[in-house]
């Protein structure tokens, strides 16, 4: 900053800015940095979480439709292919498939050998053809 001493007052020859203006600025800058380097993280953290799982009721049933009970089971939905936990065993779908799936019911046959099917959006089914059941998870 030059002064003029003639008129007793300051001129400013750096374009108007002060150095408190200048201060301000920097802190505005990195207050606009730290903003979104907290965005950045929070967006992060949300898309790379896993699935929450949903527990949800089961029944239990005969392939031919005969009820033999109720049961429980956590349900991670990952819209392509589902898996059920339950007492520590977990079984996963793997790829659900459907030609078309406003005709046809999405599944697939998973590891242990039961078909796996997606109903609905929150119903899913796992049917065991060894020992003729099949259970019929319904979400809410």
């Amino acid at each position: 900053m030059i002064t003029n001493m003639a008129a007793g007052k300051a001129c400013r020859c750096d374009n108007g800015k002060t150095p408190a203006a200048r201060r301000n600025k920097r802190k505005e800058g990195v207050m606009m940095l730290r903003v979104l380097v907290v965005i950045g993280v929070v967006l992060l953290a949300a898309c790379s979480s896993s699935p929450k799982g949903v527990v949800c009721a089961g029944e239990v049933a005969t392939i031919y439709g005969q009820r033999m009970g109720a049961t429980t089971g956590t349900i991670f939905d990952l819209v392509n292919a589902f898996s059920v936990s339950k007492d520590d065993v977990t079984v996963e779908s793997g790829p659900l498939r459907s030609t078309d799936r406003f005709h046809y019911t999405p599944a697939a046959v998973t590891k242990e050998g039961y078909l796996a099917q997606r109903l609905s959006d929150k119903q899913f089914r796992l049917i065991d053809p060894q020992q003729n059941t099949m259970i019929t998870y319904t979400c809410e």
